[in-house]
């Protein structure tokens, strides 16, 4: 039964093409471990988390750049609320959109150069505790294991 459900999991990742990874939010409350999607391409960050009904707690979909640059993101087909984590190059969080309104064409911008986003179940920063100037730890950021 484990294997059918296992097989079943990595079926469904592979066919969204999105890795599963995983990254540390450090926070005052401590550190938070987050289960991760890693949208790489240009078109895993187009389809991102639309047309979902969930997206459990503790988990997430990171959105990598290559370089640093002002990024846009909305709601456009996505049915539950997110929190959005703009993160700069050493991982330091630079914004924090929470509770993002569903299926809304709003556009959210970083307000200034980041090279990753990080959506979570809407409520989650503020379960975390997370704020600005905290840091996110993954191999992509300069601050990796700091």
């Amino acid at each position: 039964m484990l294997l059918c459900v296992a097989l079943a999991v990595s079926a469904c990742s592979e066919q969204s093409g999105a890795r599963e990874r995983q990254l540390t939010l450090r926070t005052e409350s401590g550190d938070h471990v987050i289960a991760i999607e890693i949208a790489a391409t240009e078109a895993e960050k187009s389809l991102g988390l639309m047309y979902r009904t969930s997206v459990p707690e503790m988990t997430g979909m990171l959105f990598p750049y290559d370089h640093p640059q002002e990024v846009t993101m909305w709601m456009r087909n996505t049915y539950v609320s997110l929190d959005m984590v703009f993160i700069r190059a050493d991982g330091v969080v630079h914004r924090i959109e929470a509770n993002t309104e569903p299926l809304s064409e709003r556009i959210i911008a970083s307000q200034g150069p980041v090279t990753a986003v990080l959506e979570l179940a809407a409520g989650s920063a503020e379960k975390l505790k997370l704020k600005l100037g905290d840091r996110v730890l993954h191999s992509m950021f300069k601050s990796a294991g700091k």
